[in-house]
């Protein structure tokens, strides 16, 4: 039988969430109910909000969660009801051409679930990245369900669904950060401070942040930044390249979304490095650069989806960093707040006051 509860609800293009009656049905073939116990306010989800991905309204919104499994449909043999979770929107699918030449971490035709969940007037819902957790219960796809440790508390486990996961992927999966590398990171919001913790997790041994808010700064050494650079009053390019022996550093990490950022990131890089952009542009953007040095300076230029992680790999092996106090994921919260909160949330996040608001449930 379908289920009412609690769901944040984007309407219309820019306009403030409703929390309103959602209703959840069974869950069909391949597909589960989760009862999400916890979910961080990403940055994405104010781009659903502000149509910054496409427009298909309404939204539910919410996507980086953590939960325990309710029910699941026939079919279902990853996961099993009781099971503590981690939602993803990376269900590889096994079949399609970048999984079948061994790159899943590409996978073109992720799994989503079939049905919709729908308003009380049966409106159907388009979920948040196909997860739509700011609500008591949502229905996925019971390949994105990930089985963690439940020793991990849900406000920090969930982070792992897609900020803390992109960033630290951007630096160790997609830029390839090994010792003894140079990395800048340019943004030191949740995906930028991740960043830094996976360029220090690999062994970087110099790890520069660059931010326009001294605060982010501070909390980027927090994070594991070595030097740190406020562009506002400093040329960043100059300032990486005054600290990395006049070269530049071995890997630029963007993660803003910002066609003048991503420029200063191509020119801060050393000769062979590596630009990663994992910051999310508006549709509108568009960047320029020499293409003379797009061939002379050699190297890479990287986007990374997600931090091209495999979830069933590495957010079971992330969680268990954090469980031997060598991962902070805690520090990134800085806040815990109700269904209720998150257009304030949203605010808080546009002026920089926090890292990451995590909503909780009972």
């Amino acid at each position: 039988m379908s289920q009412e509860v609690r769901g944040v609800i984007a309407r219309t293009k820019g306009e403030p969430v409703s929390l309103e009656t959602i209703i959840v049905p069974d869950p069909g073939p391949g597909e589960a109910v989760v009862a999400v116990q916890a979910c961080g306010v990403c940055h994405t989800d104010l781009h659903y909000r502000e149509g910054g991905i496409n427009d298909d309204f309404p939204f539910l919104l919410g996507h980086e969660a953590a939960g325990t499994v309710e029910s699941v449909g026939e079919g279902v043999t990853n996961v099993a009801p009781g099971d503590y979770v981690i939602l993803n929107w990376r269900a590889v699918c096994g079949n399609c051409r970048a999984c079948k030449r061994g790159q899943p971490q590409y996978c073109f035709d992720t799994h989503n679930a079939s049905q919709k969940m729908t308003l009380a007037d049966g409106t159907e819902l388009s979920p948040a990245l196909g997860i739509g957790a700011f609500c008591d219960k949502t229905l996925v796809h019971s390949g994105q369900c990930t089985t963690v440790d439940p020793a991990a508390p849900p406000s920090v486990a969930g982070l792992l669904g897609c900020g803390v996961m992109a960033g630290i992927g951007a630096a160790i999966n997609t830029g390839g950060v090994t010792r003894g590398q140079s990395v800048a990171v340019f943004g030191c919001g949740g995906v930028g401070d991740a960043a830094i913790i996976g360029a220090r997790l690999a062994g970087a041994s110099k790890i520069i942040a660059v931010d326009i808010d001294d605060r982010k700064l501070e909390w980027a050494q927090g994070f594991g930044a070595t030097h740190t650079c406020n562009s506002t009053t400093t040329d960043p390019v100059e300032f990486i390249r005054s600290v990395t022996d006049g070269n530049g550093a071995d890997v630029c990490i963007e993660a803003i979304g910002r066609p003048e950022v991503y420029r200063q990131c191509f020119e801060a890089r050393d000769l062979a490095g590596t630009v990663v952009l994992v910051g999310v542009p508006n549709p509108e953007m568009t960047v320029e650069l020499p293409y003379i040095e797009v061939f002379g300076r050699g190297g890479a230029l990287k986007s990374s989806w997600y931090g091209d992680c495999l979830p069933e790999r590495d957010f079971p092996m992330l969680i268990d960093l954090y469980l031997q106090g060598r991962l902070d994921l805690g520090g990134f919260v800085t806040e815990t707040i109700g269904l209720e909160d998150v257009e304030a949330a949203f605010h808080k996040m546009e002026a920089g006051e926090v890292l990451r608001s995590v909503v909780e449930l009972a």
